[in-house]
């Protein structure tokens, strides 16, 4: 089948549940043994305690597991819990990690923290070291953490190149946060990666109302995996989990006008003459355009761009009187967000180079002509601040 026909269909049996297409949600902790037997013997039991697991979360589970074409998937109550999730399934005290760069910072912050009180070395990495990787790894590196396209300035990395790397060596495992792309536009396990791991509360749910993460392992690293989250006590609620499979029905039709709706506006942005340059894969002349373009089957509706130098009230002209753009985190729901800040506040291995504030842009789903219309009047307001 399709993706687009998989995400439709993956983790759905009606039969189980009187027919009904969804699967309910499940709200339980204690669940209850029929005989002894069974209360003795309960790694044969399907469902022992709601926090290992209801049938609505072994419905999204199974969901994942195909849509990523993994092994086994885990569910965890947010994005960054599922990258701390997936980086405590593959480390232990004395490790050495291999951490991009360009990651999304409270994964550095968790590096940088709760990994080092824990003995844990971190190096970070530059996104575009491809397969030159391998001159970082020392006797005790277990990990290399992939981010691609990087957070906020957008660099994408030769997956394959670094995975053939770590596979030289038995005992490294790669992760990716493939939160970007999705599985719809790039499938990290069958490019080698160990664990994939996706912010679900972005595209996947895409609504801007819950947080869940997911880790989906490949059969090298599953029990790693069920290991970690067990002994970490993860749990995810049932609603936020029925409204993430509920998000992922309509997720190839809302990325398709997510992305579609981005290269509109960063070809539209390219033309300003007060932006430096626009920061977008999908876009010919961008430096990992060769590589998006080799690797990744679409685009989502997340890009930068740079504009050229302003003062601080030129910048806040700009984006607080905006109608439909608007200053927030996060970014993959319905409605277009912004952002700005300084890439290099979070990074030590590489430097970003601009001459003024980098914007992050994610495209909603209103019309594209609308959203053009208010960065035309934010850029209006930019200059006439400029001549007062």
């Amino acid at each position: 089948m399709k993706d687009e026909t998989r995400v439709t269909t993956a983790g759905r049996r009606p039969e189980t549940q009187a027919g009904a297409v969804n699967p309910p949600v499940y709200h339980a902790s204690t669940i209850v043994f029929p005989t002894l037997d069974a209360f003795e013997n309960q790694a044969a039991q399907p469902y022992t305690y709601g926090i290992h697991g209801t049938p609505g979360t072994a419905a999204f589970s199974a969901a994942m597991t195909e849509f990523e074409g993994g092994a086994y998937t885990e569910i965890a109550p947010s994005g960054l819990a599922a990258c701390t999730l997936a980086l405590f399934a593959a480390l232990r005290a004395g490790d050495h990690l291999l951490m991009v760069d360009t990651t999304y910072e409270p994964t550095r912050t968790f590096c940088d923290r709760m990994l080092k009180r824990f003995g844990v070395e971190t190096t970070y990495y530059d996104p575009l070291i491809g397969g030159g990787i391998a001159a970082l790894f020392r006797p005790n590196t277990r990990a290399v953490f992939l981010e691609s396209p990087g957070s906020r300035t957008f660099e994408v990395q030769d997956v394959p190149a670094i995975v053939a790397a770590a596979r030289t060596r038995s005992d490294i495992l790669t992760l990716m946060d493939n939160t970007w792309a999705t599985p719809l536009y790039f499938k990290p396990l069958a490019h080698g990666v160990d664990l994939s791991i996706q912010a679900t509360t972005k595209y996947i749910a895409g609504h801007s109302d819950l947080l869940l993460g997911t880790v989906t392992a490949n059969a090298h690293a599953a029990e790693r995996l069920k290991l970690a989250r067990r002994d970490l006590g993860l749990s995810a609620g049932p609603d936020d989990v029925y409204l993430a499979m509920r998000g992922l029905r309509t997720l190839a039709t809302r990325l398709k006008q997510h992305g579609e709706t981005g290269l509109m506006l960063a070809r539209w942005l390219q033309q300003r003459q007060e932006v430096e340059r626009v920061v977008h894969p999908a876009l010919p002349g961008d430096p990992g355009h060769a590589i998006w373009r080799r690797d990744f089957s679409g685009t989502s509706g997340l890009f930068a761009c740079v504009l050229k130098a302003c003062s601080h009230d030129q910048l806040k002209a700009f984006l607080e009187p905006m109608t439909l753009f608007r200053l927030g985190w996060s970014w993959g729901g319905f409605e277009s967000l912004i952002t700005v800040a300084d890439p290099n506040d979070a990074r030590t291995a590489t430097r970003w180079r601009a001459s003024g504030p980098t914007l992050r842009l994610h495209a909603g789903l209103e019309h594209p002509e609308d959203l053009i219309a208010d960065l035309e009047a934010a850029f209006a307001r930019l200059n006439a601040t400029a001549i007062r």
